[in-house]
Formats: C-alpha cells, sequence, structure tokens
C-alpha cells in the first residue's frame, strides 16, 4: 500500500513527535487531539523543534517551512478516518484507546491502516474490537521522537504481512530503524527498561541510596545516559506505573509487582518533568532530589 498521508491521534509528547518527523520524511499530516489548546501548543512546540533542527544544520529552512505546511490541526475525529494511515498517541490507557479507534470506525477509508503508538498494551486486544484486525499493527515510537532512531513494530495474532510490510516502509523513508517484536506485555524496550527503573524506584524506597546516589551510581558506573529516576521524570511515572501493572497482570510474576512508592508518588501527583515534580523537583533553576 502507498501510504501518503497520515494521521495522529493525540497532540501530546509523543503525537506532536510523531506528525513532526512525519512530515519531515514528506507525508501529508492530519494532527487529532480534543483539546484545542493542545494542539495550538503541539504545533508551537513542533515549530520551535524544527527550528532547532536548522540551527543544527540537520535540516534547511525550506525543509522546516515545507514541514510545517504538511501538518494541518483538526479536532474532527471525522478528517482522520480517510488517511493511509492512523496512529493513535494518547494516553497509556486502554478504555481511552478503545473509544479512539471507535469513534474512528464510521470514517475509516477501507484500506486505512490502524496502529497504536502504545508502549505495552496489547495489539491483538485493541485489534479485536476493530473492524480490521488485520490491518492494525503496534507502532511504538521512542520519546524524544525526533531524536531517538529506534521504532518497535508489533503484529498482532492478526497482523497481514502487508500492513507489516507498510509501516516497515514508513519507518524506512522516516530514516529510523524497526525493531519487530511480538505480542507480549510491555514488548521489548519496556521490557525490559521499565523493571529497571521499577528496581531503582525500589532501591529508593529500602534506603539503599538517596536519588541522587542511585542515579549518579547508574550513570558513572553503568555508563547509562541519564540516571533511572531521572529517566523515569522524563518518561512520567504515570506512564511507568501503567507499564508495570500491564507486566504484573500480564505476567503474574511478582518481580513486576510496582514499587509501593512509585504508586504514592502518582497519587500525589508528582509524575515527573510534566507536573514539575516527581523525584526531583523542577521548580527552580536546577533539579532538586525530592528525596
Amino acid at each position: 500500500m502507498d501510504i501518503r498521508s497520515i494521521g495522529v491521534v493525540g497532540a501530546g509528547q509523543m503525537g506532536n513527535g510523531i506528525a513532526h518527523v512525519m512530515a519531515v520524511a514528506g507525508y501529508e499530516v492530519k494532527l487529532n487531539d480534543i483539546d484545542g489548546e493542545a494542539l495550538e501548543r503541539a504545533m508551537t512546540l513542533i515549530a520551535k523543534n524544527l527550528d532547532r533542527q536548522v540551527s543544527r544544520e540537520k535540516i534547511t529552512a525550506e525543509a522546516r517551512d515545507a514541514a510545517l505546511a504538511r501538518i494541518t490541526t483538526t479536532q474532527d475525529m471525522a478528517e482522520i478516518g480517510p488517511c493511509d494511515l492512523v496512529i493513535e498517541a494518547a494516553t497509556e490507557q486502554e478504555a481511552i484507546k478503545h473509544k479512539i479507534f471507535e469513534s474512528l470506525a464510521p470514517h475509516l477509508g477501507p484500506d486505512t491502516i490502524l496502529t497504536s503508538n502504545t508502549s505495552s498494551i496489547s495489539i491483538t486486544r485493541l485489534a479485536s474490537r476493530t473492524d480490521r484486525p488485520e490491518r492494525f499493527l503496534g507502532f511504538h515510537f521512542m520519546n524524544p521522537v525526533p531524536v531517538m532512531s529506534l521504532v518497535e513494530l508489533i503484529r498482532g495474532i492478526a497482523t497481514d504481512q502487508p500492513t507489516y510490510e507498510a509501516c516497515l516502509g514508513v519507518v524506512e523513508k522516516l530514516g529510523k530503524t524497526a525493531a519487530s517484536a511480538e505480542d507480549f506485555p510491555a514488548f521489548i524496550v519496556n521490557r525490559i527498561l521499565v523493571p529497571m527503573i521499577n528496581e531503582a524506584v525500589y532501591t529508593l524506597y529500602e534506603g539503599v541510596g538517596n536519588v541522587r546516589s542511585i542515579d549518579r551510581a547508574m550513570k558513572l558506573g553503568a555508563n547509562h545516559p541519564m540516571g533511572p529516576l531521572e529517566l523515569a521524570d522524563f518518561i512520567g511515572l504515570d506512564t511507568c506505573l501503567a507499564i508495570m501493572n500491564v507486566l504484573h497482570d500480564g505476567l503474574a510474576d511478582t518481580k513486576y509487582r510496582p514499587c509501593p512508592l512509585l504508586t504514592k508518588y502518582v497519587e500525589a501527583g508528582w509524575l515527573g518533568r510534566k507536573t514539575k515534580r516527581g523525584f526531583y523537583d523542577y521548580r527552580g533553576d536546577e533539579p532538586v532530589p525530592t528525596r
């Protein structure tokens, strides 16, 4: 299938990054969100990130202007349906994702491919509630999308080969690299990464080290570019908790039990950078550990 137009549902951290890279690669992009202000913020951020790429000579000013011109925003789901490829990039809550695909159903073209940017939820289960499980795929970008080179492609049990190959072609056109994953909880990256973060939170919870010493130990001792608690704040503690719950529920193994301290931070609304507080407090000039 020749993919030319792409609909992105959700204009948050992931959705705006996906719209950005798709437009730079030459696709016509429709960016959707129920919140008009979220769409305005997304376009402002996309323009800012494109300007940064121009300043670093990653793209030309002409390419920046052309990319911005390829993105249109809409709050109407009906405008997303006719796109060749739809990427759902809403919050990591299964009920919300099902609702999005249900609302898209009456507007879809006969050959439209549906995908989800979910970081952990079953692709087979999401696909089963649509009219086209064979044309449904997990399309998991890494954050921040314009910078990270990997995309996980996750086949559901019904996903057909042409759908996989069409999406693989998109990844290649973006200049990114695909990793194929089977449809098991959290796939590859988060199956490995988020339990490590959860273990770092347990290390904090049990008093083995404080926030600063845990992050410093992993940056200098394991050569990680970011410490695990710093990374958790960047990802969003609510997202980390959601993924741990998916792993715990889906695999029924106690090693995936979310740390109670992670749960407490989420209950407090301390979700990391996006709320200005998490394992660090970001309200001042420099991040300050909260424990």
